[in-house]
């Protein structure tokens, strides 16, 4: 029996409040939109049910416009900043007022595609929220519907502080009036794992603007300080629009097909605006201004995750990858190791990520490029075996960085070795 396994199964029920599970204790104590995504795929391997409760519990937090928030706070810790007396959602319960990747319909397909019709059963029930949601991004994040999806915070790309983003940063002022405020992530992490100051700054003053204008988001969109799209929306997005009709086929929902099958022409069509001729792959870019971020990530990699671009470029995206592995002791990391701005242990200025990782094998997987994903879902499954359930490792050591005993990282573990999770497995924890 893995030991790991036991492990990771711990590292869920440990993490559980109740009906929706916190990343980790005190550094992440509320409930995360994309982080509870993926452990809803961890815990679907031993606990169906709890799964479902998962995606229920934070689609209960769902706005009426249908933007599902990146946090939901379910009760009061003086612990973490910013919290809710920060945004000002007028929720109940309360959130932030952003979003993050949309991997939920993806997670909910893989969930029904493998399991029983009891999956199906609890699919259909939440079939409209998934809708909805795809729908606020459509119109909120594109409402020149050019198929390119803006994001308006750092934090709703779920990769805070990724070099991709010193761009928009850069013209991001921080008003005078902007309210003084004490960091708690540096109380548990290493300083040199976490954003800057200076950045943190800027992340508050686009919050800042956000409560001014009362997170309307068509002024946001035209006025807001940040404006940038980032490859990793869009390329999960895309994704799971197509997953989204897959599960709509399978439980024949005709009346959704063509508003679906729209939208994934649509995301198609803009993601080769993230086409960047002079590096040669997709990178982000600034909406406003049309300039590029001048570096390859782990979302640049998502592109095959989407299956998005021709030939020539998914050649292009497949050389980047391997001369990036060839880099690194452990693939893959958040960032080029070989520009300028890579820092191995910087949050996502370098370091490894399950998630990302996960879902890049699995795009490689699909696209054909076997050995590569074989390489990347090894790795994954090493780093672990080493090191733990940390929230992300140090692509040259394989040390563990940030938060310990994290629920996603045990939860991509979980589906990585899902062939060994057994019902033995499952009765000695």
């Amino acid at each position: 029996m893995n030991e790991m396994i036991k492990e990771a199964i711990n590292v869920l029920k440990e993490n559980d409040r109740g009906g929706y599970t916190v990343p980790t204790s005190r550094l992440y104590p509320f409930q995360w939109n994309w982080d509870s995504g993926f452990t809803a795929m961890g815990l679907w391997h031993f606990n169906k049910w709890r799964a479902w409760l998962e995606i229920i519990s934070l689609l209960d937090a769902q706005w009426e416009n249908g933007m599902i928030p990146h946090i939901v706070f379910r009760q009061s810790d003086p612990d973490y900043f910013p919290g809710p007396d920060i945004w000002h959602s007028n929720n109940e319960p309360p959130t932030s007022c952003v979003s993050q990747p949309p991997v939920l319909a993806t997670i909910v397909w893989q969930m029904v595609e493998k399991g029983t019709p009891y999956d199906s059963r609890k699919a259909k029930e939440i079939f409209s929220r998934l809708m909805a949601s795809h729908r606020w991004f459509m119109e909120s994040r594109d409402p020149v519907n050019d198929g390119v999806i803006a994001t308006v915070h750092p934090w709703e790309t779920g990769r805070d502080n990724c070099p991709d983003w010193d761009l928009g940063l850069s013209n991001v002022e921080v008003p005078e009036e902007l309210e003084t405020y004490i960091r708690r992530d540096t109380t548990h992490v290493e300083t040199e794992q976490r954003p800057t100051q200076q950045e943190y700054d800027k992340y508050m003053a686009i919050v800042h603007f956000g409560k001014k204008v009362g997170w309307d988001n068509d002024t946001i969109y035209r006025e807001g300080p940040f404006l940038m799209a980032d490859p990793g929306i869009q390329f999960i997005l895309l994704r799971a629009t197509k997953d989204l009709l897959q599960l709509a086929k399978l439980l024949k929902l005709e009346a959704e097909f063509d508003e679906i099958q729209q939208w994934i022409n649509k995301l198609t069509q803009g993601s080769q605006w993230l086409w960047n001729d002079i590096v040669g792959g997709f990178c982000a870019r600034d909406i406003r201004t049309g300039e590029f971020s001048d570096g390859i990530t782990n979302a640049s990699m998502l592109c095959f995750y989407a299956n998005v671009g021709n030939a020539e470029q998914k050649e292009k995206m497949r050389a980047h990858c391997e001369r990036i592995l060839d880099k690194c002791n452990y693939g893959f990391p958040s960032w080029d190791p070989e520009h300028k701005s890579f820092d191995k242990i910087r949050y996502w200025r370098g370091p490894v990520w399950l998630v990302m990782n996960y879902m890049i094998g699995k795009g490689l997987l699909e696209c054909g490029f076997d050995k590569l994903a074989y390489r990347i879902m090894n790795d994954t499954k090493m780093l672990v075996d080493n090191a733990g359930m940390a929230e992300y490792f140090d692509p040259m050591e394989g040390s563990p960085l940030g938060g310990r005993n994290f629920s996603w990282t045990a939860a991509i573990y979980l589906e990585m070795c899902s062939a060994d999770v057994s019902e033995d497995t499952i009765n000695r924890v």
